[in-house]
């Protein structure tokens, strides 16, 4: 196994993929899985680079490694109670009116039976935790995105605002582009005010696999030229959702950093784009549409790698950020994530991204407002407080939002 890997990453750097291997939204579900192969009674504990990537440089875990009940223990199982007896703030409503940039229609406002109700319950949870309005990404045109409007805005016009998505039929006819802004000017004049969440995991905006590489249409595609202009015409912000985390391009293996349960989102080995790939897409378009604003959702994917993202907001005016679901990147890496969000705090707009629950919204306000350290979290690293200063929770609780968000 050792050898093949070896052999994987000396070929992708090769091509050019990165040290990380072939790295390439809300919003994509299980699928079939390649089984990776691993020899049955590998002992890793004896291999350099295993013992490496596990310890670090000192490579051993300083007591002697031997057989035990733990042994049977399975990875997805996991689950460690920390002994460590650390600080713990309850912040039941955040510091200040929250506009939450990046919401769906969950499938939890269904599940019930009683549509209505659930929004009524999620407006209740709202004003309890302190969420103003929620910015619902409908990924919705035609009917859909008309159901939408009189679900939201027929009650809570003043709670909700809507996205609407981009038409995906015809792509391939003379026609599409006249279609697609013509349907976005539908939507807008029944209230749509940006657009997303627009979607890129590798497989083009349509997510249609079995168009083959060169018929799949990306976010740079010429084909959408007219649309991104219409966008920057009415004065709504597109929500962009490019790639993924790093890891879904990492083979499902040893060395996979995130836990089983993101495995359904694993990309390596699929005839799809690279991460690396499609993260030169962004900038590109950026480029073509200046007029245009941006909303790079889950940190562009790039919050593994603040010093990159940090490059492409000082080259592109029209590039915003939101942080939705992307909790435990920054929770791993406070001191470094608070720095970047106070340099850029009148670039980065919060959002949550998953779903409706009351203590989800008071895990992010602890995650932002406090300095507690060594809090659960939601892969299997540990999370540590920002203490983000006041007047930066202000803009990105909700300055820029008001800012970049047509209201109107």
């Amino acid at each position: 196994m050792k050898n093949n890997r070896r052999g994987f990453l000396k070929k992708a750097s090769l091509l050019g993929l990165g040290a990380s291997g072939m790295t390439y939204v809300q919003g994509c579900g299980p699928k079939k899985q390649e089984v990776i192969e691993t020899p049955l009674a590998k002992e890793w504990a004896s291999d350099p680079e295993w013992l490496k990537v596990k310890y670090g440089a000192w490579s051993g875990p300083g007591v002697p490694v031997g057989p035990g009940p733990m042994d049977d223990v399975l990875v997805k199982d996991y689950a460690p109670k920390s002994t460590i007896i650390a600080e713990e703030t309850f912040i039941p409503k955040a510091k200040f009116s929250v506009i939450d940039a990046h919401v769906h229609h969950y499938s939890e406002i269904e599940a019930g039976g009683n549509p209505k109700q659930v929004l009524k319950d999620w407006v209740k949870t709202m004003d309890e935790v302190g969420i103003e309005k929620s910015v619902v990404l409908t990924v919705a045109t035609g009917k859909e995105f008309d159901k939408m409007v009189d679900f939201y805005l027929s009650d809570y016009a003043d709670r909700f605002q809507l996205f609407c998505g981009i038409e995906m039929e015809g792509i391939d006819k003379p026609d599409y582009p006249e279609r697609a802004v013509k349907e976005l000017e539908r939507c807008y004049q029944l209230g749509a005010r940006g657009v997303g969440e627009v979607t890129d995991k590798g497989f083009g905006i349509t997510r249609n696999q079995s168009l083959s590489p060169e018929e799949r249409m990306h976010i740079d595609d010429d084909r959408l030229d007219p649309f991104w202009a219409k966008c920057g015409e009415l004065n709504i912000p597109v929500n962009v959702h490019q790639a993924d985390h790093p890891s879904a391009w990492t083979p499902p293996d040893v060395y996979q950093e995130r836990t089983p349960i993101f495995q359904q989102f694993n990309k390596y080995n699929t005839d799809g784009l690279t991460y690396d790939q499609l993260v030169t897409y962004l900038p590109k378009l950026l480029v073509k549409h200046p007029e245009t604003t941006f909303i790079a959702c889950h940190m562009a994917n790039l919050g593994n790698d603040l010093k990159r993202l940090s490059q492409m907001l000082d080259d592109f005016d029209n590039l915003y950020l939101d942080i939705s679901a992307r909790d435990y990147e920054i929770g791993r890496q406070p001191r470094s994530a608070a720095k970047f969000i106070t340099k850029y705090s009148n670039r980065v707009l919060f959002g949550t991204d998953m779903g409706l629950d009351k203590q989800m919204y008071q895990a992010w306000w602890r995650l932002l407002e406090s300095a507690d350290e060594h809090m659960p979290g939601r892969v299997w690293w540990r999370y540590y407080g920002l203490d983000l200063p006041e007047d930066v929770l202000e803009k990105i609780y909700r300055s820029n939002a008001e800012k970049v968000l047509n209201w109107t």
